[in-house]
């Protein structure tokens, strides 16, 4: 793998001047970056890891794969040429795979000559008379430019628990999301892992392989499904390459991306038996087909999502020999409500001799000591703890980063009582910020390459647009983010997802006001970005350069000049 050098870190005290500073080295920052290059802009990705990749840099627990169809499917689509390059070998990539194919696309792209690692935005402020971001860096730089792109990532800003004594502990500590590169040893070791959600999931069974022993405090017990990994089928790729347009087209035609036809059949349409013998195909061959697929209704209609939360839980049963663990793996929410996880051994780790479940709403965590956890019920020595406590999802990126827009507004005020968009694209109040996978975006319930490709594509003709036009700034009209918001809630309400507590709707964060932040329209949602594009930006406010020769076009010069500098 190729690491980022220091060539690109120059500072000198002044200010640099750039058309677009984008912030983050993953899928989305990667491709917003190669789209600007292509119009002849001037762009420069920041990202605080020590490689490109995003999440896939910094998600390297033991276990951790793909769990959308991989292979073909989760990857950059907009190039046929790199669809046929790169080759896949699993359905669902591990995390060293897909951070090998990102750092290829970074080499086969010369994407790295203007991306510069181990650097933090540590500021952003916007300068109306200028028309321009102002953003500093954790390095000393100061860097003018005119559009602020933040593709931060929904899973990136990591959620530290608070619990009692966590920082007394003495052994070894990690969370999955900030987990480190050289490989950790569990050999011998008395390990407890907080969480039990997709990266503990992954991460349990590999884990309990080498532990001496394993002890899983599980806050919420999760319907997991099998992920069925396997090698790559060389006809199914063979034919994805042959008819590469009309898979693509087919992806960003599905309701989640996916490559496939969904059912048009009700779960309620076929008897108990029919339906039983749907699941137990679906189940054997693994991935996420058997709740998105098998059925359309699963996800909008309570009593056919009953039918497959059923036959999960016989799953549970039939798999975990002891019924007391089996009770206490038991889900009682809607399932799919919650991400989906796909799992590699996850049920049947339980029936290992190493391997302890303690259930937190039976016996909850007292404190963390420098030699284990306490519990209500007792203490658990350890020698290794591992935090599987996830994120501050889809907006504790943005709020940590917490730009200043009009007035000294910040964000954390503008987004005090909710987080407010048009389109999931752009803030008022925040003029030339945009978003990748921002909050009221498809974003994590879409297939995040293909989303985050769509969504660069946009801003790119954005900006575009305004420069064609001699525009200096675009920001959301009045009203317009409200209105969007109660689209982004109705849309979701034909569904059970805001049913169901969740971190989509922000209740794992103390404190996090709530809210379902996803957009669930998929392809209408795309639709829906290209409409108000071909209406000139129906409901944004667009903002024009100053006339030559005014104070504030004198001003705006100066600052460019010196910025030049």
């Amino acid at each position: 793998m190729s690491e980022q050098s220091d060539q690109a870190f120059s500072p000198t005290g002044g200010i640099q001047a750039l058309d677009a500073v984008i912030i983050g080295a993953g899928f989305g920052g990667m491709y917003a970056l190669h789209c600007l290059r292509e119009q002849g802009l001037s762009a420069r990705v920041y990202d605080d890891a020590s490689s490109v990749g995003g999440t896939w840099s910094w998600n390297r627990y033991p276990g951790a794969r793909v769990d959308f169809p991989g292979g073909p499917y989760y990857c950059y689509t907009f190039s046929e040429a790199l669809v046929r390059e790169w080759d896949w070998t699993e359905t669902q990539p591990d995390q060293p795979s897909v951070l090998a194919y990102l750092n290829f696309v970074a080499d086969k792209f010369d994407l790295r000559r203007d991306i510069q690692l181990q650097t933090r935005v540590t500021a952003a402020q916007y300068d109306e008379s200028a028309q321009r971001w102002t953003v500093q860096t954790n390095r000393g730089e100061r860097v003018s430019t005119q559009f602020l792109i933040c593709a931060v990532g929904t899973l990136s800003a990591v959620n530290r628990p608070d619990i009692a004594g966590l920082d007394s502990f003495a052994g070894e500590c990690f969370h999955t999301g900030q987990w480190p590169h050289e490989a950790v040893d569990f050999a011998g070791k008395r390990v407890g892992i907080i969480g039990t959600g997709s990266s503990g999931v992954q991460a349990i069974p590999v884990i309990a392989r080498s532990a001496a022993h394993l002890t899983v405090f599980q806050r919420t017990p999760q319907y997991t499904i099998p992920a069925g990994n396997r090698p790559l089928d060389p006809d199914t790729v063979r034919h994805t390459r042959e008819h590469w347009a009309q898979v693509r087209r087919q992806m960003i035609e599905s309701p989640f991306g996916a490559p496939f036809v969904p059912s048009t059949r009700s779960a309620l349409d076929d008897t108990p038996l029919q339906r039983q013998a749907l699941y137990e195909k679906h189940w054997q061959k693994g991935g996420l087909g058997i709740a998105f697929d098998a059925y359309h209704d699963i996800l909008f209609n309570q009593e056919a999502n009953h039918t497959l939360a059923e036959f999960v839980r016989s799953k549970i049963s039939q798999i975990v020999r002891d019924p007391g663990t089996a009770r206490k793996l038991m889900p009682d929410y809607l399932i799919g409500t919650k991400r989906q996880i796909l799992d590699s051994g996850y049920y049947e780790t339980y029936n290992r001799d190493n391997v302890t479940l303690v259930d937190l709403r039976e016996d909850p965590i007292e404190t963390i000591t420098p030699g284990g956890v306490r519990t209500a019920r007792g203490e658990h020595p350890l020698d290794m703890l591992i935090l599987a406590t996830g994120y501050d999802a889809i907006t504790g990126a943005l709020q940590r980063l917490n730009p200043q827009g009009r007035d000294g507004v910040t964000l954390k005020q503008a987004w005090a009582e909710r987080f407010s968009t048009y389109l999931g694209m752009a803030i008022r109040g925040f003029p030339n910020l945009f978003m990748i996978h921002g909050p009221e975006t498809p974003s994590v319930l879409f297939n995040m390459p293909l989303g985050a490709e769509l969504e660069a594509e946009w801003i790119r003709d954005c900006i575009g647009y305004l420069r064609a036009h001699r525009l200096g700034a675009i920001e959301p009209a009045a009203g317009v983010e409200a209105a969007w918001g109660q689209e982004v809630a109705q849309v979701a309400s034909q569904t059970l997802f805001p049913l169901t507590e969740s971190w989509y709707t922000g209740a794992n964060i103390p404190g996090k006001h709530r809210q379902f932040a996803v957009h669930m329209g998929g392809p209408q949602y795309f639709k829906r970005l290209s409409d108000v594009a071909a209406r000139a930006y129906e409901g944004f406010v667009l903002e024009p350069l100053p006339p030559p020769g005014t104070h504030r076009a004198r001003d705006a010069l100066s600052k460019s000049d010196a910025a030049s500098r």
